[in-house]
Formats: structure tokens, C-alpha cells, sequence
């Protein structure tokens, strides 16, 4: 019915989040329709937690069709940092945001994973239409993600 992502767990230094997972539906509409959420437009927090759970279920199904073997974990400070998804044991950390404008306070997070742990890439996925690369993080619209993803680019 689901999968649950569990929290990533390489030394730290900060106050982490190490024993709650999260909980994904295996499709978003059943997740939207269990939680009464209506989208009349592509912003807002209940867009973005749909958006997230979109990109998630890529990032199965890509690792599922191709049959590869890597984690998928999230990072999460008990102050409130929060990166959605942390890949091949760190690797490559992701943070989705369903903004068509990302701004610097957005970068926080994946910010202070980049800074602790050194991913060999650290990207925001979001609904800007060009990348960009801000303070050495990569800003992708989620079609271009979409399509190194399947097109394995992506080296996880």
C-alpha cells in the first residue's frame, strides 16, 4: 500500500531526527483523495506535499524498472532543517519544492547537508523552468530531473 523512508543515519553533528520515518501512498491521487486534498493550482503546501510525493514515486519506479539497489532516505534536524530525499547512502541529496521561483531562504536545508556531509550532488527540484546553479546546489525544473533520471544520468 505504501513505503515508509526512513531517516539517514551517517554520523552527524547536528540534533537529528533518526527513528520516524515517513509514510508515502503508492499513488498520489489515493493519498489526495484519503486526505481530502483538492488542487485548484500548482502552489501552496498541499501542492508541494503532492508534488514531493510525485518525485518520490519516480524515484521508485526508476530504481524498481532498472533494478537498482540504492537507499532512499530523508534528513530532518530536530531544529527543523529538512532535506526530502537522501540517496545512495548520501551520495546525492535532493530537497522538492512545487515553486516556480526559488529563492535563497529555500536553500537553507540542502545548504547544511551539503555543507556536513559533501553529496556528490546537491539539487532542489522544482517547477522553475531553467536550471541554474546557485551557491554550487543545482536548480532543476523537474522535467529536465525526469528526464536524467531516466536517461541515467543521475550517478547514484
Amino acid at each position: 500500500m505504501g513505503v515508509f523512508i526512513h531517516p539517514f543515519k551517517k554520523r552527524q553533528n547536528r540534533q537529528v531526527i533518526t527513528r520516524s520515518a515517513k509514510f508515502y501512498l503508492f499513488d498520489t491521487g489515493v493519498a489526495g483523495a484519503v486526505t481530502k486534498r483538492i488542487l485548484t493550482e500548482e502552489k501552496g503546501e498541499l501542492f508541494g506535499k503532492a508534488f514531493e510525493h510525485f518525485i518520490l514515486l519516480e524515484l521508485l519506479a526508476y530504481r524498481s524498472y532498472r533494478e537498482k539497489d540504492f537507499e532512499i532516505e530523508f534528513w530532518r534536524t530536530k531544529s527543523g532543517l529538512e532535506v526530502d530525499f537522501i540517496l545512495g547512502s548520501g551520495a546525492i541529496a535532493i530537497e522538492v519544492k512545487g515553486k516556480t521561483r526559488i529563492h535563497l531562504k529555500d536553500l537553507r536545508p540542502i545548504r547544511s547537508f551539503r555543507d556536513e556531509f559533501s553529496p556528490a550532488e546537491a539539487m532542489l527540484v522544482c517547477n522553475e523552468t531553467v536550471e541554474r546553479v546557485v551557491d554550487n546546489i543545482r536548480i532543476v525544473p523537474y522535467r529536465i530531473f525526469l528526464d536524467r533520471l531516466w536517461g541515467d544520468l543521475l550517478k547514484i
